[in-house]
C-alpha cells in the first residue's frame, strides 16, 4: 500500500525482543507462530498459556510461586496468578543486563543541573530511603503520597515505597490544591513527600502556600518530608524532615516485602474533570507483567536503551516510563517547559542524552510540524530507532511529518490505553509496517474489539472500543469501594462482563485501528457518528487555528441539532467571514458536508486538562445550561478561567441569536 511509511528489516525476528520471545516459545512451548496476527489470537484466547510465558520468559522473581495463572476469568473479579507473592520493586530493581556502574536514571530539568543515577547508586538511594519510611512507621499497606515532579527523589520515593508493600501516589506540583486533596483526601496518606516550588521555562514557581494547605486538609498525615527542589539552600516546611534526612546513611540491607500478585501498588486517578477523580488502584503483579510485555516485546527496549516519554508525575504515562529498568532500559527524566526556549527542547535533550526511544504526545508532534520544525535539522537524532506517540489521536500527517522531519528509518508507534489500565491496548510492534494514520495492532493479551450499537463486534465499521478478555493491568479495583460498585459502574454498566473504555474505534482486517475520538463527546449528524479527532485534524491544520474544539447539541425533536466550532486563533488574528468560509469549505472537502459546523466561533482558549486533553463534554454540559462548577472541576484544568467565555456564550446564547463569546 502506498501509506506504508516504514517496513520491518528482513532480520526482524533476529534483532527484535519479540523475536526472542518467539523463539522461546518455539523452544519451551513446542509452539510456532506464522505471523503476529496468529501470535496476538493465541495470546488473547490461551490467557493462561500466554500471560504465564510472560511470567517464564522474564524470569520474574517470586518468593512463593502461583498455585495457578487465571483462577476466574469473569470481568470485573478475574483473579490472576492466585498464591504467588512477589513485590514490583524487585523486579525492576533487578535491572536485567545491566552493571553496577551503567547509569540507568538520567534527570534533566529547567530547576537544577543534570543528574544521573547508576545502577548501584539507584539501589542505594532506595535503600536509604526505604529505611527511612521505615523510620517514619511506614509498613505494608500505609499510603505515601508524593507533590512532586518528574525528578529521581520521585521515583526513588515509588521503588521504596513499593518495596515496603506500602501504597504510592502521585500528583504534579502544577496541581492545585484542590485537585490534590480531592485525590488525597480518599486515600487518607499517613506520609507526605513535596517540592517548595519548581521552574517551567525560566519561570519560578513557588508551591510551599500549597503545600501548607494540602498538609491542613490531610488529618491522615503523620509525617511531611520536603525536599529543596527551587530554593536547594531552603528549609524544610516547618514541623517537616528535609529529603537528605529521610535519605540519611544507614546499614539496613535492602529488602523486600513479600506481597499478593494483587497487592496495591499505586494509585491512580481519573482526569476527575467532573466529579470527584476515581482512584484507581494497580496492583504490583499485573502492572510489572504487562509492563514487561509491552515495553520489551512492543517497544523493543532493552539493555541497550535510553528511554525517553515526555511527561509529568500526574499522567500514567509517568508510571509506563518509570518501569523502563524492569526491562534492563535506562530511563531519561524531563521536568519543565518542553517548549522553552522554543519546541526545538526535547529533540536537543535526546541528542544529549542518547535517547533510543523518544515518546510524547500527538499535539506535541503537530505543534513542531505546525512550527515548521525539522527535528534531525537542529539534532543529531541518528541513535534514534523508537518514536512514541500518545494522548490524543494521531493523523496521518502527523505521521508523514515524523518521517520527513525526524528519521525514514525509525519505527514510530501511535498507541492509545488509559490511567484505567496503565498501558497502551492498541499500539505498534516490531514485525508489521508503519501505515499512516493507523495504530499498527491490538497489544498481546488485550482483546480489543469494535461493537455496534446493538453490541454486535464489526469489521471496518466505527464501533465501541470494548476489551473483552480480563488483562493483568485492570485496577485491581477503587479505593475505598469495598463492593466494587463505582468500579462496576465505570467500566462495565454498558456490556454486561464486557470493559467499556470509552472510546471510538475502527479496526480494519490486518488489525489496524484508527481511534477517532471519546464516544461520550461523539458528533452525532443525521444518524452518522463522526469521530471529533479527525475533524481537529482539519480545523488545525489551518495556519491561522492554534486551538479548537468542537460540540454538537443534540436536538430534543429528533432533528439535525446544532454544530458549534470554537477556534483560537494565531496571535493578531480575528474570526472573520472569510476564515470562517475558508474554514467550512476544507471540513467539506476533507471530510464530508455533515462536519460543516453550523456556527463557528473565536475564543481565547480551549479548556484541558492537566494532562492536555481537550474538555469536550465539560464545555458541552455548560452549552446546555450546566452551571460551570458542576460542569467542570477546575481544579483538574490547566486553564479553568478558559471556562468563562463558554459560560457567557450560553448566557448570551438564551437572549440572541449569533451571540459571540467574551
Amino acid at each position: 500500500m502506498t501509506d506504508v511509511l516504514w517496513t520491518p528489516p528482513a532480520d526482524v525476528r533476529e534483532r527484535s525482543r519479540i523475536g526472542t520471545y518467539l523463539s522461546w516459545l518455539r523452544e519451551h512451548r513446542g509452539l510456532d507462530f506464522a505471523d503476529y496476527d496468529a501470535l496476538w489470537r493465541w495470546s488473547v484466547t490461551d490467557l493462561d498459556a500466554f500471560w504465564r510465558s510472560i511470567w517464564d520468559h522474564f524470569e520474574v522473581v517470586a518468593h512463593t510461586p502461583p498455585t495457578a495463572t487465571l483462577a476466574d476469568r469473569r470481568m470485573p473479579g478475574a483473579r490472576w496468578f492466585p498464591g504467588a507473592t512477589l513485590n514490583y520493586a524487585e523486579n525492576v530493581l533487578r535491572m536485567p543486563g545491566r552493571a553496577d556502574g551503567d547509569p540507568v536514571v538520567i534527570a534533566h530539568g529547567q530547576t537544577r543541573g543534570p543528574v544521573t543515577l547508576t545502577a548501584a547508586g539507584l539501589r542505594e538511594q532506595v535503600r536509604r530511603v526505604a529505611a527511612g519510611l521505615r523510620r517514619l512507621g511506614v509498613t505494608a499497606g500505609d499510603r505515601v503520597a508524593a507533590y512532586a515532579p518528574n525528578i529521581p527523589e520521585t521515583y526513588v520515593l515509588l521503588l521504596a515505597t513499593s518495596s515496603l508493600g506500602a501504597v504510592f501516589s502521585s500528583c504534579a506540583p502544577e496541581f492545585g490544591t484542590r485537585s490534590v486533596t480531592d485525590r488525597w483526601q480518599q486515600i487518607e496518606p499517613k506520609v507526605l513527600v513535596a517540592v517548595d516550588g519548581y521552574r517551567y521555562g525560566d519561570k519560578p514557581v513557588d508551591r510551599r502556600g500549597e503545600v501548607a494547605a494540602i498538609r491542613a486538609a490531610l488529618p491522615s498525615l503523620e509525617h511531611t518530608v520536603g525536599i529543596a527542589y527551587l530554593d536547594p539552600a531552603g528549609p524544610p516546611p516547618e514541623d517537616a524532615l528535609a529529603w537528605s534526612e529521610l535519605a540519611a546513611a544507614t546499614d539496613e540491607p535492602l529488602t523486600f516485602t513479600p506481597v499478593p500478585f494483587d497487592h496495591p501498588l499505586y494509585v491512580l486517578y481519573s482526569s476527575g474533570t467532573t466529579g470527584l477523580p476515581k482512584p484507581i488502584v494497580h496492583g504490583h503483579g499485573g502492572i510489572l507483567l504487562e509492563h514487561l510485555k509491552m515495553l520489551a516485546l512492543h517497544h523493543d527496549l532493552g539493555p541497550a536503551d535510553r528511554f525517553f516519554w515526555f511527561t509529568t508525575t500526574g499522567w500514567m504515562m509517568w508510571n509506563f516510563l518509570v518501569s523502563g529498568p524492569a526491562v534492563g532500559a535506562a530511563i531519561v527524566l524531563f521536568d519543565g517547559n518542553p517548549g522553552h526556549p522554543d519546541l526545538g527542547a526535547l529533540w536537543r535533550l535526546a541528542e544529549e542524552t542518547g535517547t533510543t526511544y523518544f515518546g510524547t504526545s500527538a499535539p506535541f508532534l503537530l505543534a513542531c510540524r505546525k512550527a515548521g520544525l525539522v527535528p534531525k535539522e537542529i539534532a543529531d537524532l541518528s541513535a534514534l530507532r523508537g518514536l512514541g506517540s500518545t494522548g490524543a489521536p494521531l493523523p496521518a500527517e502527523g505521521f508523514t511529518w515524523v518521517y520527513a522531519a525526524v528519521g525514514d528509518s525509525l519505527q514510530l508507534q501511535s498507541l492509545s490505553g488509559g490511567t484505567d489500565v496503565c498501558t497502551g491496548f492498541v499500539g505498534g510492534v516490531p514485525l508489521l509496517p508503519v501505515h499512516a494514520g493507523r495504530i499498527t495492532c491490538r497489544a498481546l493479551g488485550a482483546k480489543v474489539e469494535a461493537r455496534s450499537g446493538d453490541g454486535t463486534p464489526v469489521i471496518g465499521e466505527l464501533g465501541e472500543l470494548v476489551i473483552t478478555e480480563p488483562m493483568p493491568s485492570m485496577p485491581v479495583g477503587f479505593w475505598n469501594d469495598p463492593d466494587g460498585t463505582r468500579y462496576r459502574e465505570a467500566y462495565f454498566d454498558l456490556y454486561p462482563g464486557i470493559w467499556r473504555h470509552g472510546d471510538w474505534i475502527t479496526i480494519d482486517e490486518r488489525g489496524g485501528c484508527v481511534i477517532t475520538g471519546r464516544s461520550d463527546a461523539t458528533l452525532n449528524r443525521g444518524g452518522v457518528r463522526l469521530g471529533t479527532a479527525e475533524f481537529y485534524s482539519v480545523v488545525e491544520g489551518l495556519d491561522e487555528v492554534v486551538d479548537s474544539v468542537v460540540v454538537h447539541l443534540e436536538d430534543d425533536e429528533g432533528g439535525a441539532g446544532e454544530l458549534l466550532l470554537f477556534v483560537v486563533l494565531a496571535e493578531g488574528l480575528e474570526l472573520d467571514d472569510a476564515l470562517r468560509a475558508r474554514i467550512c469549505r476544507e471540513l467539506r472537502t476533507a471530510l464530508s458536508p455533515r462536519h460543516v459546523p453550523d456556527e463557528i466561533h473565536q475564543v481565547r482558549a480551549v479548556p484541558r486538562t492537566l494532562s492536555a486533553k481537550k474538555l469536550e463534554v465539560p464545555v458541552k454540559k455548560i452549552l446546555t445550561g450546566t452551571p460551570v462548577d458542576s460542569a467542570a472541576a477546575k481544579g483538574a484544568l490547566a486553564n479553568p478561567e478558559s471556562l468563562a467565555a463558554f459560560a457567557t456564550f450560553a448566557q448570551r446564547r438564551a437572549t440572541e441569536d449569533h451571540p459571540t463569546p467574551a
